[in-house]
């Protein structure tokens, strides 16, 4: 426990220091730069549910030579009408996605036999899906049912739609299937939501 002479001692020597000019408003005035100070803003659309909530992009590099743009950060949009700035736990952590070493820039496949991934271009990925398509409709279209009436379904293929998917995409699916006759597909209808499913943000369905 200090004694008197000794707080006496340590008043004296901030007295004298205070005189001396000991001053912290240099220290209070190099306040660290944000890292999004010098970056380039661009608002975007979160892609992981239906709700589609607002962010902004913070990139380093747009508008210097020879340099690829870096996402730095990633946070919600304050002036976007349905999150207003906020963001679930998945939407924050986007950046991670971004920039992360795992992700998969282009199609790959692998062959049958194979125990390895290949990649492929676009025009191969598309292409050989539509082939399989078409042949798995050939092979398992039906014309008429064991009565003996005409359906003209395609049993080979079904569609399960997931929370990401869009109106406009949905749309499209169903025409899609629609074309090749399968009636076997859905847009994940909320009447047979699981109430055992996790739930993130407070959009409960949307966002599971």
């Amino acid at each position: 426990m200090p004694t008197r002479r000794s707080f006496l001692k340590i008043g004296a020597g901030g007295a004298v220091a205070c005189v001396l000019g000991f001053d912290l408003k240099p220290a209070y005035a190099q306040s660290r730069d944000l890292k999004i100070s010098r970056t380039t803003e661009t608002r975007s659309t979160c892609p992981y549910c239906s709700v589609s909530c607002g962010i902004i992009i913070h990139t380093l590099g747009d508008k210097a030579k020879n340099v690829t743009p870096q996402v730095v950060h990633v946070e919600g949009d304050p002036d976007h009408p349905i999150n207003r700035g906020t963001l679930c736990p998945k939407g924050s952590s986007l950046q991670q996605d971004i920039v992360n070493e795992r992700r998969l820039l282009k199609p790959q496949v692998r062959r049958p036999g194979s125990d390895h991934w290949e990649d492929i271009s676009w025009d191969t990925a598309i292409d050989e899906i539509a082939q399989r398509v078409k042949k798995t409709r050939d092979d398992t279209f039906l014309e008429k049912d064991a009565q003996g009436r005409t359906v003209n379904r395609c049993e080979g293929i079904a569609w399960n739609g997931g929370c990401t998917d869009t109106n406009e995409f949905n749309y499209l699916v169903s025409r899609a299937c629609a074309a090749w006759g399968s009636a076997t597909w859905k847009t994940r209808p909320v009447f047979d939501t699981d109430p055992r499913s996790p739930v993130w943000g407070p959009h409960s369905v949307a966002v599971r």
